[in-house]
C-alpha cells in the first residue's frame, strides 16, 4: 500500500447516512478491510433550538445525503463502498471519484489537527491579519478547540476585547 488514504464524498439516499455508515463499518469489519477503508463519518453540528420556550441542543447533519469515507482507492474498496445499500455513488465523474483536497478536509474539520501556539495567556502579541492588523494587545484566553484567542487591544484609549483566530496573532519579541 504505497498510496495514502484520502477522503472521498459518497452520495446516499437522504436519511440513509447513518445506515450507510453502519453498513460500511460492518462490511469493513467482516471483510477485514481496515487497511483500505480507514474511517467513515457523517459530519454533524450541534445547534441550539428553541421549542415551547425550551432551549435544546440538537445534532444536525451538516451535509444531508452525504457520507465522508477515508480510504485507499482500489477496485476492491470502490466496489465495497459503491455497492453498499443506500449509496448512490461517489461525488465526481462516474468513472473516477475525486478525493477531497487538504484544504477542503481542513475546512470541513473532519480530521482534528492540534494547533501548537508559541504564546500563552498574559503575553503581548501583535495582530498580523484582519481588521485589527497592526494593533498590539495582551492575550486574555486561548481556546484550542475553537482555534480562537481572546486579545485585549487598546483602541482610542480604551481596552477592547477582540476574538481572533490563533494564526492572526504573533508574539512580540
Amino acid at each position: 500500500m504505497s498510496e495514502p488514504a484520502k477522503w472521498y464524498v459518497v452520495h446516499t439516499y437522504s436519511g440513509y447516512e447513518k445506515k450507510v455508515m453502519t453498513n460500511l463499518e460492518k462490511t469493513v469489519e467482516n471483510r477485514k478491510l481496515h487497511d483500505l477503508i480507514q474511517d467513515i463519518r457523517v459530519p454533524m453540528e450541534t445547534v441550539s433550538e428553541v421549542k415551547d420556550n425550551e432551549v435544546r441542543e440538537v445534532k444536525r447533519k451538516l451535509f444531508p445525503g452525504y457520507v465522508l469515507v477515508k480510504m485507499v482507492m482500489t477496485d476492491v474498496s470502490w466496489y465495497v463502498v459503491r455497492n453498499t445499500r443506500g449509496v448512490t455513488g461517489f461525488v465526481g465523474p462516474s468513472s473516477k471519484p475525486v478525493p477531497l483536497t487538504d484544504e477542503e478536509v481542513a475546512a470541513l474539520e473532519v480530521e482534528n489537527h492540534v494547533t501548537e501556539v508559541n504564546y500563552k495567556v498574559g503575553d503581548t502579541v501583535s495582530v498580523v491579519d484582519g481588521p485589527l492588523s497592526g494593533f498590539t494587545g495582551l492575550i486574555e484566553s486561548i481556546d484550542q478547540e475553537e482555534k480562537k484567542v481572546q486579545v485585549i487591544v487598546s483602541m482610542f484609549g480604551r481596552e477592547t476585547p477582540a476574538e481572533l483566530e490563533l494564526w492572526q496573532v504573533k508574539v512580540l519579541e
